[in-house]
């Protein structure tokens, strides 16, 4: 007898190793089939990254806010420091002032140099002048270089967007006071997956590529990829991330039902029609002996597949065992 694997919770409409005859009648044998646990996967962003201030200031522009899509390098808030702006007044203020002095530096050692070229001063005298101005124009070249330091700490008030994605959360507000390094909107992004938490007593039974079972918003069958198993247990859970085309992403955190393949079992599947309940009982009709005989069984579980409803029969059948409908 060949055994084909059969997920329970999609069965065929016709099992493999069932015999349809003519008058419907149905040869039972066992079937390998997969035992499903049902858990709750969360939407996630793949890549989450925190848009930080890089500077200690007042939000005077917030563009964003949850839900928004953004892309890399896109403006998303500007932070202002008025102290950047006092500081830079004042470097300008010191440049002016040695630019001052470096003229009367510079008219000095003008001077200095026609009064040697007529033999009246000395060369140290215009040595000195000469170093004079170059210090003049030393203080001038370092205090233009700060004033590209705070020009830049301005620009780092600019908050933009790391990547592209969706923003997951914005945790202020425009006026508020914010640090360097506070988070000012957090952007999920990369595509999105389900992340699993499972218990450990079942973590030996998954494996990477296995396929999951997701239903979806609406109720609908969506088909998914296990696609990695983190080996740290927190709380008595492992968990697991998978992958599924067209994820619904438009609530981040949303939860799924997911249910997770826990291994294989040999079970015996007929057609729910073929079974009927009176008194409390369920009987089912078997052929023995050139006839057909009533026969007590304990169902299982039901699934329905393309309309058809399939019942697992726990007790009651035995395998080559000819199953006949109940006469309509």
């Amino acid at each position: 007898m060949t055994l084909k694997f059969l997920p329970l919770a999609f069965a065929a409409l016709l099992l493999p190793g069932i015999a349809l005859a003519q008058d419907g009648a149905i040869k039972v044998e066992p079937q390998i089939v997969t035992d499903w646990k049902s858990v709750y996967g969360q939407v996630e962003a793949k890549n989450t990254i925190a848009a930080r201030a890089r500077i200690s200031g007042t939000i005077t522009e917030l563009d964003v806010t949850e839900g928004d899509t953004v892309t890399a390098g896109q403006v998303i808030g500007k932070i202002v420091d008025q102290t950047i702006d006092y500081q830079i007044g004042a470097v300008d203020a010191q440049i002016n002032a040695l630019e001052a002095q470096l003229a009367n530096a510079q008219t000095e050692l003008k001077r200095g140099e026609e009064l040697k070229a007529r033999g009246v001063s000395t060369t140290q005298n215009v040595d000195q002048l000469q170093t004079q101005v170059n210090v003049y124009e030393g203080q001038i070249a370092a205090q233009k270089a700060q004033r590209k330091v705070y020009e830049q700490q301005q620009q780092f008030g600019t908050v933009t967007a790391p990547i592209d994605g969706k923003v997951v959360s914005v945790p202020v507000t425009k006026d508020a006071v914010v640090m360097g390094g506070e988070t000012i909107a957090t952007i999920g992004g990369g595509g999105f997956f389900l992340r699993l938490s499972v218990p450990e007593r079942h973590a030996d039974t998954l494996k990477t590529g296995d396929t999951i079972m997701i239903t979806g918003p609406e109720g609908q069958q969506i088909e998914g990829k296990l696609a990695k198993i983190y080996p740290l247990i927190e709380g008595g859970r492992v968990q697991a991330d998978v992958e599924v085309p067209d994820l619904d992403s438009r609530f981040v955190a949303a939860r799924l039902l997911v249910k997770l393949p826990m291994g294989n079992r040999q079970a015996i599947m007929i057609p729910a029609s073929y079974i009927v309940t009176r008194t409390g009982l369920d009987f089912v009709r078997v052929q023995e002996d050139g006839g057909n005989i009533e026969r007590t069984v304990v169902p299982g579980v039901r699934v329905n597949m393309d309309d058809q409803e399939m019942v697992e029969i726990l007790t009651g059948l035995n395998p080559g065992d000819t199953v006949v409908p109940y006469e309509q």
